[in-house]
């Protein structure tokens, strides 16, 4: 960059400058260095089933820190970046990406990035940490099962042998399409709310159908296309908060993750600074739908759009398509009134028809029966994505119900340097009996919180996980820095091997038993064993 450009740039964007020297000190501080080409990692050897965002980013922890792995992703070569790689080229983050820095090394040129640009930071991941070499396309993973010794299998033996799995699959699959009745009678176009490239909204009257995320991406895109009007159809109430980083960081920190007896006041603000006179499409007062017990949806336009009559936002049970072909019969609730409750009926005109019903979610049933016995099945696991039958596999981004946060953020390298951590050292693994108390007393502290205990998170309450379970446990002080900061793991892989010379050398060596993994904590064992 020319002394010109940079001086121009400092003095038209100062913040955004700002942000992208931030941005250069994180990745010289905190990534960890690329492997050189045919580098010879060491073991373990990580299995990661997923080639999106958190697949990528986990694997360029894992040989970042010296450590092998192997991803393997169900689609072609078209599909790394998973969800994002298939939604819209419209569709971009609804939140500041400062909130969504799911690797170090990530620059965000701007702080809402579209779709892109996002797919663009993974790939560009994935090519620096040379993970193309390490990437299995078009291998579903069907089956992931122990042998004799210990070591897990995807699918069948021909793929090797792993010491530890990250299932990376996320929580968006394949599109959901319901098909409502009356449908045929209907005389416009009607599409998934993934499948916008290159349709026309122009001057037509648009019916959203749903009112969540993609609801909010669907609406964005018929009014950049100057549509006539557009009809949102949701059923339910769903928290609208502001796309404003310092809003959305200061809810984020209620360290508690559920609503308390001060929850009213962040709602009641919300009502009054920024719903306004549309207050009524607010979650009503005593309703059990407080602002922390879903994921808000964040955007700045849905009220402005309302206001100023380009879109309409009704509450409400679809009942069919109109037989006459001329749009939806839609009865329309009042604030308060529940699904399917007494309202006003009438005809929304539509020449076009958005489904914003979202994805399947993608199923964990490749995993052992032995991850999902109850009381203990997802999202009810240690830190929510270990199973405590099995602290050698965590299931990162995939267990994630609702949240205030992001689900593709620093945690992605926690909770995969959480895994190396339990992989090294025997000592800081945790125990299925302690892991499962966690759990309980996770559950008896949010007893009042809807939904469960593990439904609902903020993203303050996911650090103070990772600080506690740090905390409680000495043997896992000195990973610290390498756990929460990803610096330093040197340090104590040194003092894990004089642990072991110790125990060594009164004749306790630790190994791993059969069911427990049977990889030695000493390290000897080579990478090709």
């Amino acid at each position: 960059m020319g002394l010109q450009t940079f001086l121009q740039h400092l003095i038209t964007n100062p913040i955004l400058f700002l942000y992208q020297i931030l941005q250069w000190v994180l990745d010289k501080v905190l990534s960890p260095t690329p492997p050189p080409p045919h580098a010879n990692l060491k073991r373990p050897k990580i299995a990661i089933i997923g080639a999106g965002l958190t697949g990528v980013s986990a694997a360029s922890h894992c040989v970042g820190h010296g450590f092998d792995c192997r991803i393997f992703e169900a689609g072609p070569r078209k599909n790394v970046g998973g969800i994002w790689s298939k939604v819209n080229n419209t569709s971009g983050l609804q939140i500041h990406s400062v909130m969504y820095r799911f690797h170090p090394s990530v620059h965000w040129k701007k702080g809402y990035p579209d779709r892109q640009q996002i797919v663009s930071q993974i790939v560009q991941l994935w090519e620096r940490y040379g993970l193309e070499s390490k990437t299995s396309f078009d291998t579903p993973v069907t089956k992931v099962y122990q042998n004799s010794r210990g070591r897990w299998i995807i699918n069948d033996p021909s793929h090797g042998q792993f010491d530890g799995v990250i299932a990376a699959i996320g929580t968006c699959g394949d599109a959901k399409m319901p098909r409502l009745p009356g449908q045929e009678h209907f005389k416009g176009e009607i599409y998934h709310s993934s499948d916008l490239d290159g349709r026309s909204a122009e001057g037509k009257k648009v019916v959203i159908i749903g009112g969540g995320a993609s609801a909010v991406e669907a609406l964005e895109f018929v009014a950049r296309a100057n549509a006539s009007h557009t009809t949102v159809l949701a059923r339910s109430e769903k928290w609208i908060i502001p796309r404003n980083p310092v809003v959305d960081v200061l809810l984020s920190l209620n360290i508690l993750g559920s609503e308390t007896i001060f929850s009213w006041i962040p709602e009641d603000i919300l009502r009054l600074f920024f719903y306004r006179d549309l207050s009524d499409l607010s979650p009503p007062r005593n309703s059990g739908k407080g602002i922390f017990t879903e994921t808000p949806m964040v955007n700045s336009d849905i009220l402005d759009l309302v206001r100023s009559g380009k879109a309409s936002w009704l509450r409400g049970d679809i009942l069919e398509y109109s037989p006459t072909g001329a749009g939806i019969n839609f009865n329309q609730r009042s604030q308060g009134v529940p699904k399917n409750g007494p309202g006003v009926e009438k005809l929304v005109e539509a020449d076009m028809v958005i489904m914003a019903t979202g994805y399947k979610r993608p199923s964990l049933k490749f995993l052992p029966d032995s991850c999902f016995q109850d009381p203990y099945s997802p999202p009810n696991w240690y830190l929510q994505v270990f199973p405590p039958a099995h602290p050698d596999i965590c299931a990162n981004n995939c267990t994630y119900v609702n949240a205030i946060g992001t689900v593709g953020n620093y945690h992605i390298g926690i909770y995969t340097r959480f895994l190396l951590m339990y992989l090294v050292d025997p000592l800081a693994r945790p125990r299925t009996w302690w892991m499962k108390r966690w759990i309980d007393m996770t559950r008896f502290v949010k007893t009042r919180a809807p939904g469960g205990a593990f439904d609902f998170f903020t993203y303050a309450e996911l650090m103070y996980w990772f600080v506690f379970t740090i905390a409680i446990n000495p043997f896992r002080w000195k990973w610290a820095l390498f756990v929460l900061c990803g610096i330093g793991e040197g340090l104590p892989l040194a003092v894990v091997e004089r642990e072991d010379r110790m125990r060594n050398g009164v004749g306790m060596r630790k190994t791993w038993t059969d069911n427990e993994g049977a990889w030695l904590a000493s390290g000897r064992q080579t990478a090709n064993e």
